[in-house]
């Protein structure tokens, strides 16, 4: 019987100046991938990517467009190197529209306008220095939703990507996330540190960004997913119509990326692979679900390790 398969891919967070480099080298179609995303975005994305700056790389109006690109890219290369179809796919947080275009749901155009767009609207909707996000070693699910209920104090406070079992973060006004952060260690948290982000993302701050999101999801056409998507919001697939509702409301919600990795699992799959820069998602399966084997196509030497050991899917 053959091996299933999901295909992952990374967010935010994960963009490095000369991802996919190595890859770029043996494979053209990384560079067609980065020309296309420049000619739709109206900048030289392929260039930022290969040369940086980091500080412009980082920026929330640069990083999402890169990172969608760069997933695409190396989705491109698995199929054109003969790596198989998968079962199922998913994408944290920002790589949830990755997976929809790799999924054929959505045209790699129209998803670069609105990722350029969601990330407009999401640094819009808080004033810069006003929000946080910080990560939280060590606590459970539960303990990390006492931690902000207890210092909240009447901010916006919440743990929002349950990322692994003892690795959530939390997000909202800068001041709570502080207070959580000072109080984390006499909680029992390993560690807490606030992250180098300038969006609290996933919190009831992102709400102003919501709205105008959905809006600019009715101007774009969806088709079925030609396969499974599970999405932040839900842990589940969705139906064309129910998508763009998803989309716009996992702005505000927390990213349930333990549950999905889990429903991936319960789905009979065995191997899942992260297409895009870096090995995070690989390296949180194997926290979350031991049933599943991890590759991560982010070099060479990773893809042929990926191509190999999935070759009887």
């Amino acid at each position: 019987m053959a091996r299933k398969i999901a295909i992952v891919f990374p967010g935010q967070g994960s963009q490095s100046v000369g991802m996919l480099d190595g890859l770029a080298a043996d494979w053209p179609v990384v560079g067609e991938t980065f020309t296309e995303a420049s000619q739709v975005l109206g900048w030289d994305l392929g260039r930022l990517v290969r040369e940086g700056p980091k500080e412009s790389l980082d920026q929330t109006q640069h990083t999402q467009p890169a990172m969608l690109a760069v997933g695409v890219a190396a989705w491109r290369v698995w199929r054109a190197a003969g790596g198989p179809r998968p079962d199922w796919m998913a994408g944290h947080s920002l790589g949830e529209l990755t997976a929809l275009v790799c999924a054929q749901a959505l045209d790699f155009a129209s998803a670069l306008r609105l990722v350029a767009e969601r990330a407009r609207l999401m640094q819009e909707a808080v004033p810069e220095g006003a929000g946080a996000m910080a990560a939280v070693l060590g606590l459970t699910d539960e303990q990390v939703r006492a931690l902000c209920a207890a210092h909240a104090q009447g901010e916006v406070l919440a743990p929002v990507n349950f990322n692994a079992p003892g690795q959530v973060v939390i997000a909202g006004q800068r001041d709570a996330v502080e207070r959580a952060v000072a109080a984390a260690k006499g909680a029992g948290a390993k560690r807490a540190l606030v992250l180098p982000v300038s969006v609290p993302s996933h919190c009831a701050l992102m709400r102003p960004a919501v709205d105008g999101f959905a809006h600019l999801l009715r101007s774009v056409e969806l088709q079925p997913p030609a396969i499974p998507v599970l999405h932040n919001v839900s842990a589940a697939p969705a139906a064309a119509e129910e998508i763009p509702g998803l989309l716009a409301e996992q702005l505000a919600s927390p990213v349930r990326w333990v549950e999905i990795v889990q429903r991936i699992a319960d789905e009979g799959v065995t191997a899942m692979v992260e297409a895009g820069p870096g090995k995070v998602l690989a390296g949180l399966v194997k926290r979350i679900d031991k049933r599943l084997e991890s590759f991560a196509v982010a070099d060479p030497a990773g893809l042929a390790t990926a191509l190999e050991g999935t070759r009887d899917a």
